[in-house]
């Protein structure tokens, strides 16, 4: 579906974006666009990578004048850019508002006035019943996502949406942080060892990006299936695999906008998710403003459903943490005395 065709990446600088563009580069897309607006970043990329096939847009999401001149002549877009650093969306949430939600609606507008042919949304598990400013704006993001794709009907620009759980040594995750820590000989801080995450790697990342391409319909969302952990256990696996097991370890209580778990699907959207193997399928709602439906009707699955949430997935003891981090270029670039990369 890619054959001589452009893709361009919002965010393109960042960790997802650049793990995306890496398994893009050597395949048959005719051109990649890089849009963000961060030049020394763009210029990291550009010594990294260079050749003619890549190209570079200087922009910002919340500005429409500059994305609907980035996505011009493309066929496909994969939308990263986003404020998603929870500390910083607390205290500036209109900030986070103008990026994730503001900015998504610009995106998906200029894909529309530029005939694209699909639009992937990355979103997070903190959008699904958020309690802080970052998941409620992706929450938000999600919404206009699907009310773009109703409008739009079945003959524009095909908007999906994929949700994320942990991603593994991403840039702002733990992991980099425990290693620093052990590296420097400080105690590893851990919130509440007992509260769990999602684990994903980066490379998964871009596999659920390929299945959305490929299998998305209008309004769709895309998650993954991926086993969890406690961030106690992690802590354990990172001093396992850098070789100092003993590694003190300073509990410091949960942080302001944290959760003890991670919800990736709604008992709501379980009960209508499609089971796809690997993956879930969250359809879009097709409901419109007639409002009978929503008192007339009702579903009694829904009061038997359950979340799907890094409390009841398949839980990764100390030795399959360790096993999974091993996998990880982070880790051995660590063990092997190089600069590990995080993404520019």
């Amino acid at each position: 579906m890619f054959a001589e065709s452009c893709l361009l990446i919002t965010g393109g600088t960042g960790s997802f974006g650049s793990a995306v563009l890496e398994r893009f580069l050597d395949s048959d897309l005719r051109e990649i666009r890089i849009f963000s607006r961060d030049e020394k970043k763009q210029d990291d990329l550009r010594k990294r990578f260079g050749g003619s096939k890549l190209k570079f847009y200087i922009g910002d999401v919340r500005d429409y004048a500059s994305v609907l001149t980035a996505t011009r002549g493309v066929d496909f877009i994969f939308h990263a850019a986003a404020l998603k650093q929870v500390p910083s969306c607390e205290f500036h949430p209109m900030e986070a508002v103008k990026t994730n939600v503001i900015g998504t609606d610009n995106v998906l507008e200029a894909a529309n006035a530029n005939r694209v042919k699909k639009v992937i949304c990355l979103s997070t598990d903190k959008a699904v019943l958020p309690v802080n400013a970052m998941g409620m704006s992706k929450a938000l993001m999600e919404k206009v996502m699907v009310a773009k794709s109703r409008e739009l009907g079945g003959g524009g620009t095909v908007l999906c949406g994929t949700r994320y759980g942990n991603v593994m040594a991403s840039r702002g995750s733990v992991i980099p942080l425990f290693a620093e820590q052990i590296l420097n000989g400080k105690p590893m801080t851990v919130t509440d060892p007992n509260m769990t995450r999602f684990m994903m790697s980066l490379e998964d990342a871009v596999e659920l990006v390929l299945f959305a391409f490929h299998r998305g319909n209008n309004g769709d969302i895309f998650v993954q299936k991926s086993p969890a952990a406690t961030i106690g256990d992690l802590a354990l696996a990172m001093g396992g695999v850098l070789e100092i097991p003993d590694h003190p370890i300073q509990v410091i209580g949960t942080r302001h906008g944290e959760k003890l778990y991670e919800t990736l699907l709604s008992r709501e959207e379980m009960a209508r998710a499609e089971d796809l193997g690997d993956y879930y399928r969250i359809a879009a709602d097709q409901r419109d403003l007639n409002y009978a439906p929503y008192v007339e009707d009702g579903r009694s699955d829904i009061s038997t459903a359950h979340d799907y949430n890094s409390e009841n997935t398949r839980r990764l003891d100390v030795a399959g943490m360790r096993s999974l981090l091993e996998s990880l270029d982070f880790i051995r670039d660590l063990r092997e005395g190089r600069s590990p990369g995080l993404g520019v």
